[in-house]
Order: structure tokens, then sequence, then C-alpha cells
């Protein structure tokens, strides 16, 4: 591969130069598609709270696009034998059209950007790119749009990471860097007067999404101390009556939630800026609690802290467990890092136009690696059940221009990935192909993961499931 100080001209023909053995039209192919969905399912189950894995699979259960949005292990298994453009970087790992959204910089500004990283690791870049326009096509069949409209989605969201690419391509390293793909950015860009609506109402929702919001409906008060509230299975206190945790677990063992979040603190505190450091010091914690999350990180270990400063304004942390990347099995690439809550960190770092002023990681109790940040910062997500035809188009557009930039400041490598691009439509054309395939690949595994539910293969158990175990 040609350096990155390369002529750009001379980068531009070396991506040009990777079609005459990776041809475009080769990325129809949907890869190793012969394996066995539920065992996959069931070794990235593994070292999940056992109690809440049934809760994992009735949330993928709810449609074929839930079971995509947490069936990453599968895909990336599947694109393993999918062609390489050898052109590889810091990716994602799990770019699906929900992994995208709105939230504030350290600066206040609002912006539109990936925000989950708990796959990123070294990778081919169209991998990512074939996860978000797949996840077009499975939402817009689930939508009831039909298979005309989900092939345009996911060649529209191809097409917008090609002419980015192209502009990042003829960009300075500094100006790539500096990115930043604000709301109003999205508002100017929006092709339509819906589509503008749509941008607009994000920032009003946004702008009400901050922790001090989020306190009265998370939390209670009494005697002036506040206390997380139990809506189990949702949130519950690891050593409450509500506990979903087996009394042998070591978590329990430590005897409070208080003593779990000490074990973690100094650690992280050390991944911070001073200034960070000096700054979260001004907090004290008020209470800690289980938190379940998303659908794919079901089971996994999330804590939430909830902590006050001296004005009584509360700042919430999310700590999360950081689990190896369902891509490390699949690449030849290493992440680099041995601590698993520094490979998220330091990916979404490298990807992220801005990322949380309280973005750190700490190793907890039986050596469980975390990640650490804050739970709500003006953090907003597409409502993507409420999207007509042509809102799901505008949004595949608006995340295939964010996965360019991502992949253009993680790399140094846009000219390569343009050069291989090119100028005409073939590549976004076999990406539409590919996953209007693959979309029909996930309706049959998810046809095979719900036979497995129903059969009692895999035990899947709803939210309301859980929370009659708790009423009354």
């Amino acid at each position: 591969m040609l350096s990155d100080t390369s002529p750009v001209l001379d980068r531009f023909e070396f991506g040009r130069s990777i079609r005459q053995t990776i041809k475009r039209s080769s990325h129809t192919h949907t890869g190793n598609t012969r394996r066995d969905v539920i065992e996959l399912l069931k070794s990235n189950s593994e070292g999940r709270v056992e109690k809440l894995v049934p809760l994992r699979y009735a949330r993928m259960l709810v449609s074929p696009f839930t079971f995509y949005r947490g069936s990453a292990i599968i895909q990336a298994h599947d694109l393993a034998g999918t062609p390489d453009s050898q052109l590889h970087l810091q990716i994602c790992g799990d770019a699906h059209l929900s992994n995208f959204g709105g939230f504030a910089t350290p600066e206040r500004n609002l912006i539109f950007d990936l925000n989950d990283f708990d796959e990123t690791h070294p990778g081919p870049w169209e991998w990512d790119l074939k996860r978000l326009t797949a996840s077009l096509a499975v939402a817009a069949r689930h939508l009831g749009h039909g298979e005309r409209n989900a092939r345009e989605a996911a060649f529209e969201a191809a097409v917008s990471y090609q002419e980015n690419m192209a502009k990042y391509a003829q960009m300075g390293v500094l100006d790539i860097w500096y990115e930043r793909i604000t709301f109003e950015r999205l508002v100017d860009s929006a092709r339509t007067e819906t589509g503008k609506k749509m941008v607009r109402s994000g920032i009003e929702k946004a702008g009400k999404r901050t922790s001090a919001e989020l306190l009265p409906k998370l939390a209670g008060q009494a005697d002036g101390a506040w206390t997380i509230r139990d809506t189990p299975p949702a949130v519950f206190h690891i050593h409450g009556n509500t506990t979903l945790f087996e009394a042998d677990d070591d978590w329990m063992l430590l005897g409070s939630g208080e003593a779990l979040l000490e074990r973690l603190r100094k650690e992280y505190l050390g991944t911070l800026s001073g200034s960070h450091r000096k700054l979260l010091e001004r907090f004290t914690v008020q209470d800690v609690a289980f938190k379940v999350v998303g659908v794919g990180s079901v089971g996994t270990r999330c804590l939430i802290a909830l902590m006050m400063d001296s004005q009584h304004q509360p700042l919430f942390l999310q700590i999360k467990e950081a689990r190896p990347s369902v891509l490390a099995k699949f690449v030849k690439e290493r992440s680099g890092f041995q601590h698993e809550g520094r490979r998220v960190v330091e990916g979404q770092r490298l990807m992220q136009a801005s990322s949380d002023l309280f973005l750190g990681w700490s190793t907890g109790p039986s050596g469980r690696h975390f990640f650490v940040r804050q739970l709500r910062d003006m953090k907003v997500s597409a409502e993507v059940e409420l999207m007509d035809a042509t809102r799901l188009q505008g949004y595949g557009r608006i995340c295939g221009w964010v996965l360019a930039r991502a992949h253009a400041r993680a790399s140094g490598l846009a000219p390569e990935i343009s050069g291989y691009i090119g100028e005409s439509d073939r590549f976004a054309a076999a990406l539409a192909r590919y996953s209007t395939d693959y979309a029909d690949q996930v309706e049959r595994d998810y046809q095979v993961f719900a036979q497995a539910c129903r059969s009692g293969k895999l035990k899947a158990r709803t939210d309301a499931d859980y929370a009659a175990d708790f009423s009354v």
C-alpha cells in the first residue's frame, strides 16, 4: 500500500488498481451463509448475566429488524467470506442504521454521528457499509415499503458514501479531522421539507434530553438523598430484592453497588485528562444500579451511577461491559489493545468527530473490562418505526455521509477508497443487490431463530414477563 503522504493522484490510482483483482461487481456476494445460527448466538451469549439472556432473545424476536440488530456476530461471520478490498482501517463493526444519532459535543453543539462502538476493530471498510446498507433493506421490508424501496434505500446510502468519500479525498488531514456534521448542516442538505422538519424535530428533542430531565424519570428523593428507582428488568439494584443476579455471582459477593463502583473508580479516573478528572471530582455518588440496554447488549453488565454537584445538578454515568469485538474472530488484524474497554474508547475517539468528556475505561472484579461515558447528553435517535420510504432513504443518505467521514478520519485512506469505488454507480448497485439478497438471508435466519424460541431450544422472556415476576 502507498504511504498516505504519496501524491493524491497516485493514491487514487492505487485504489483503482485494486479493481483488477477485486471487482466492484463482486460485492454482491453474501458470504459464508452456511452456518449454525443458533450456535453462533449461543456462543455470543456466553458470559452474560444468565437470567437476562432470555430477555435478549425476546427483544430480538420482535421482528427481523430487531433480530438483525442483535445478531452482529452472524453477519461478521458471513462477511468473512466476502470479497476484501484489502483497504483495512478502524471500523465501527456494527454500523446498522440505529447506531447513528445526535448528541452534544463538549462545546454544546449538536452533531450527528456514529454512537455505538462496542464492536469497533480494524477491518475492511466495506464491512461497515454493508452492515449499514443491509440494515436499510431489512428495515424497509419490515416497515412494509416493498422490495423496490428496500433496494433504493441501500443504493442511496452507498451513493452518499461514495460522493462524500470523493469529497474527503480532496481535503487536507486537519480539515477532515475537524469535520462536524451538525444538525444545521443536515437541515441544509435535506432534499424535502419533510426531511427538514424531521431534523428540526430532532434538535428540539435533543435539547430536552439531559441528565436534569432524566433525573425524575429514573430516581426519587427521600430525606435529601436521591435513589435510582427499580423498574425490573430494565433497571434494578444488584443487591436489592429485585435483583436478577444469582446469589453466587462475584458482584453479589461485594455487598453493595458502591463497593463495586469503588473497585472501578481509580483506574477509570486515570484514563481521563487532568482537567476532566478535576471536573468529575466535583460530583458525589448518590446511587448505583444495573441498567439493561438495547437489543444486542442485553445481558452484558451495565451500571448507571447517579452523581450530584454542590448545586444539586445531576450527572448520570454509564459503566458498560466491553467484551471482545464480534469481528475479532473473523479478521487477521488484532485491535492493538489488551483492554477491551480501551479498544472501545480509542476506536470511538478515532472515528467520532467529537467524543464525551467522561469517556474512559476500567477493570472490574474478576477482570471484566468496562468503558464509561455519560448516560444522556442531548442524545437523540431516529424513530425508524415512523419512517416512510422517502424518510428512510433520506436517513440512509445521512448515515452514508457520516460513515464516509468516520472512515476518512480514522484511516487517512479517502483517496484509495474513492479510487476503488470510482465515479460510476457500479459499486453502489452491487451493494444494493447485496443488501436485498442479505435481507433474504436475515429473514431465513429469523425464522430459524423464532422456531428455536418456540420449541424451547432457546428460552425467550419479554420485558412484561419479567415485570410480572415482581408485581404485587
